[in-house]
């Protein structure tokens, strides 16, 4: 039996109070007046006789009313037993790592074989669930007795790319507990390190009764060095103008020089030299590189000086390409927006798209599907064949960015949103702005200070079933995006020619253009790497579709069936290496995947917060359900205050009974 609230039994002193009733209070004299004691001689009084208790079975009573109210605010427990547990038989939990550090030497062999001591000592009796966690912990068996079943699963176990997690350690023993409704003996076989525990440490809080046993496959740390980070350009659009920076760091207790080279599909490009402190880092710059056109697996190398080479390389990719074309329409006698969009859009060293105008009467006979996105400035009526050949071009992966202005009435081309006819300055001749803004969106992530543009003039725009992005003080969007087939459209209810607003002459409108357009263009969210156990959007617009995705893994392995490549939304990237991901509408991209580098740091948790984890486990909870804060065990605080209720009727009937006597008499 446990207690949930034991601090409370510090209240049995109270029992304290019914000695003082029945002991300390029990002689009484009453003063009297008297004349002189002098003739009477000085004489010790005995007191035993007071002392002795009076009304012993009245004394119980109120002694144990007072035990059992303090025992009931302490909430006694029975802890669940289980069938199994009942006839001698435990539940085992097999938690066996199998993250990157694991691959270290025989590491992950040694707890195989740990694992497979702890199968073959099993009784008859005794249940045990195979648990891996390099990673999201895994359920690789079922609550089973079967020694061979058991053993085959830990046999075909193999190290992944991930990292462990402690964390997921105590909750999967939290959930063996309370779905087996008994007591579990966990054995934890792992390389102990310290980067796999939580930052706090009541999220490793093991169930009451568990008992956790380590089975340590190393006790100390060894000296490693990884190439931690690189940093290089997802895009290249001219020679010779990127930069790529790695950093090397280092779990040694001694400097040390290490060669690092750049990789470019495979072959080495360059070699530097690089001092590495001990326990520090250092980084090292490979300038105006050049890579061939299209997509380009990189690697970045150091000298394998270590006991783990495995994490002296680390994956990225990069993309050499010219700038994509991109088209801005207009009408006939009005660039006045094509001049500041396109001066926003070169204010950079690299620009990603080269911008060409025309009139909507000269797009009308243009093919649209080699651009990245279009802008339609201040639609005002665009020809028939050209909205439907726009639409087509959205429905099939096109971006489209369409600016308002004061003729733009009726609806919303392509997009098919309803503007409201009239002017819709403010009534007050001032200016509108921007009050809320929908940071989460890649177009608006870095720019700020939007609440100090003036809008003079916007169009009044029905949502409908788009996403507002930015909002107006008087509760007007401002800028809207809606999902058509595989492509997107952005509308701008105010147009861009300094009249209507100041817009183009603010400093938040060149971040504006270069995350919008990168946005439409495919080109803001591109990163080239990912870390172990991350997921890919293989959809990133918010449209469901049914367009198939063609995945290539590591070694060359295809990831995705034909129905998947149609349903899946999203794919793990769980071994390290490059995924070509390649979609229908011609987009193709290469992910570079790799390992926790938190996984290259083998320091081991000290043996003093090894035994405090393992001590949760005998903490004062009974079983608890960690995903809904369940009750513990049996609990039998409800029993007990209905005992003390009983005593306190007995008291009562017991205590009139003696008064009625000494009235009597």
């Amino acid at each position: 039996m446990g207690f949930l609230a034991p601090g409370i039994l510090a209240g049995l002193i109270a029992i304290g109070l019914p000695v003082y009733l029945h002991l300390l209070r029990q002689h009484k004299t009453t003063p009297r007046p008297f004349s002189s004691l002098m003739f009477f001689e000085r004489r010790v009084q005995s007191s035993i006789r007071h002392r002795r208790l009076k009304y012993r079975v009245l004394f119980a009573l109120r002694a144990l009313f007072v035990a059992l109210l303090i025992f009931a605010f302490a909430r006694p427990y029975l802890p669940f037993t289980s069938v199994a547990a009942a006839h001698g038989g435990r539940v085992i939990a097999l938690l066996l790592d199998d993250s990157f550090s694991m691959r270290q030497d025989n590491r992950f062999q040694r707890a195989k074989q740990d694992a497979l001591s702890v199968v073959n000592g099993m009784r008859p009796s005794d249940r045990a669930q195979l648990i891996s966690f390099g990673g999201p912990t895994r359920l690789l068996t079922n609550l089973t007795a079967d020694r061979s079943t058991l053993a085959a699963a830990v046999n075909g176990l193999e190290p992944a790319d991930g990292a462990s997690s402690y964390a997921e350690v105590a909750r999967a023993i939290r959930s063996l507990t309370q779905s087996s409704k008994t007591a579990v003996e966990a054995h934890l076989f792992s390389d102990m390190q310290k980067t796999s525990a939580p930052a706090n440490f009541a999220d490793l809080k093991l169930p009451d009764g568990a008992q956790l046993v380590v089975h340590a496959v190393v006790d100390s740390a060894i000296p490693n060095f990884a190439v931690e980070n690189v940093i290089a350009p997802r895009r290249i659009f001219s020679a010779k103008t990127g930069t790529v920076q790695a950093t090397i760091v280092s779990y040694s207790d001694k400097d040390a020089t290490r060669r690092v080279t750049l990789l470019i599909n495979h072959h080495s490009i360059e070699t530097k030299p690089v001092v590495v402190p001990a326990g520090g880092r250092a980084t090292v710059e490979f300038t105006g590189i050049d890579v061939p056109y299209g997509l380009n697996p990189c690697e970045v190398d150091i000298d394998s000086a270590d006991a783990f080479p495995e994490d002296d390389h680390f994956y990225f990719a990069v993309e050499r390409s010219d700038p994509a074309p991109a088209l801005f329409l207009h009408e006939q006698n009005d660039n006045r927006g094509f001049v500041y969009f396109q001066t926003a859009l070169a204010a950079v060293n690299q620009p990603a798209f080269s911008l060409q105008n025309a009139s909507y009467a000269q797009a009308a006979s243009s093919s649209l599907d080699r651009y990245a996105f279009v802008v339609l400035s201040e639609p005002a009526g665009i020809p028939h064949g050209l909205e439907d050949a726009l639409h087509r071009y959205v429905e099939h992966g096109g971006s489209l960015f369409v600016v308002l202005g004061p003729a733009s009435t009726g609806r919303v081309p392509v997009a098919d949103l309803v503007v409201a006819e009239g002017n819709s300055s403010p009534r007050d001749g001032g200016f509108n702005f921007v009050a809320r803004v929908d940071s989460t969106h890649p177009a608006l992530r870095s720019s700020t200070h939007w609440d100090s543009v003036r809008f003079y003039r916007t169009e009044s725009v029905q949502p409908g079933a788009a996403r507002v992005l930015l909002s107006l003080d008087d509760g007007r969007p401002l800028l809207l995006e809606r999902a058509i087939g595989e492509g997107r459209v952005i509308v701008l209810a105010s147009a861009l020619n300094n009249i209507e607003n100041d817009l183009p002459v603010h400093p938040v409108f060149i971040p504006f253009v270069q995350q919008t357009t990168g946005y439409l263009g495919h080109t803001e969210s591109a990163t080239g790497n990912y870390v172990a156990g991350a997921f890919y959007d293989l959809h990133p617009s918010d449209t469901q579709t049914d367009a198939p995705v063609e995945v290539t893994g590591p070694h060359n392995a295809r990831l995705l069936s034909l129905s998947e490549s149609t349903r899946a939304r999203t794919l793990p990237l769980e071994q390290e290496g490059f995924y070509d991901i390649r979609r229908q509408n011609g987009r193709h991209e290469l992910a570079a995947v790799n390992p926790d580098r938190r996984e290259s740091d083998f320091t081991v948790l000290p043996p003093q917060t090894i035994q405090l984890w393992r001590n949760t486990g005998n903490g004062n909870r009974g079983v608890e359900n960690d995903s809904d804060g369940g009750r513990g065990g049996n609990e039998l605080w409800w029993w007990v205050l209905l005992a003390a209720l009983a005593v306190a009727v007995a008291e009562s009937v017991l205590g009139n009974r003696h008064l009625d006597l000494k009235e009597g008499t």
